[in-house]
């Protein structure tokens, strides 16, 4: 083998390798996290990621001072099921809820004062989960929420509404209503222009039922892991449920994220 064609061969195998870790990443990009609180209020929530917090990049959550924040609602940051709704007694967490969203990506709410789900339940993006509280089993503070994001079992700075909130920073966000609807979310359908075949389940091992044209809206009423597919939005395993025996790839719906949006099926 040449010099010429070694280094050839060399481009030709770090440009695969590349192309993996894109699509790699388009599977594991975390879920489109919203602000963890929610109900109307014209004071904008304080997210604090501040150094020396345990553990690092956790973030705290006021609305105001004192124990002003006690009571307000909790709610998902993102579509998921619960894994952990429980009091803890060897920690300082209190009561606390774990949600799994996928892809390796969880979301924890520690203190509350109360919680509203239970583990298996699934969560939509916004549903209330529980009220911010003060609870836990080693430390006495003030009411607060405290909030992590976990990918694959390691705590980053938490991503809100798009934005960083780097470790030993602040930001202020506003929350929005709580999600009190059906659970259901809304999508559109995104190819090169040709039509996407609707399959009776997850995979296209299934037959086909039916199709859709490019730029058609769906409502997503769950989704699940199935076939793994390239498409439009890059690689993904998601499927999403358009209807009873209607699946549609992830991968060729614009949801706003590409992570769950809707209940697991």
């Amino acid at each position: 083998m040449t010099a010429k064609t070694s280094s050839r061969h060399l481009r030709l195998r770090l440009s695969s390798l590349l192309l993996l870790g894109l699509c790699t990443a388009a599977v594991h990009a975390a879920p489109n996290f919203q602000l963890p609180v929610c109900g109307k209020s014209s004071t904008q929530w304080r997210v604090s990621n501040w150094s020396g917090h345990n553990p690092a990049h956790a973030a705290d959550i006021n609305w105001g001072s004192g124990d002003a924040d006690l009571g307000k609602p909790v709610a998902a940051a993102a579509a998921g099921t619960v894994i952990k709704a429980a009091y803890d007694t060897n920690t300082g967490y209190g009561r606390n809820i774990v949600i799994d969203h996928g892809g390796g990506w969880r979301t924890r709410y520690a203190h509350l004062n109360a919680m509203s789900v239970s583990k298996g339940q699934t969560v939509r993006r916004g549903q209330k989960i529980g009220t911010v509280g003060k609870s836990s089993a080693k430390y006495t503070f003030a009411a607060h929420l405290h909030y992590e994001q976990i990918y694959n079992g390691s705590v980053r700075d938490p991503i809100i509404n798009g934005v960083t909130v780097p470790y030993g920073g602040v930001r202020y966000f506003s929350a929005g209503d709580c999600n009190t609807s059906g659970g259901s979310a809304t999508g559109t359908v995104r190819t090169n222009g040709a039509n996407l075949n609707i399959r009776s389940g997850p995979s296209t091992n299934y037959s086909v039922v039916g199709s859709l044209a490019n730029g058609s809206k769906v409502t997503i009423y769950c989704q699940t892991y199935g076939q793994s597919i390239s498409g439009y939005y890059g690689t993904s395993s998601i499927w999403n449920r358009i209807g009873s025996g209607k699946w549609i790839p992830d991968a060729y719906t614009y949801t706003g994220s590409s992570g769950f949006v809707a209940p697991r099926c």
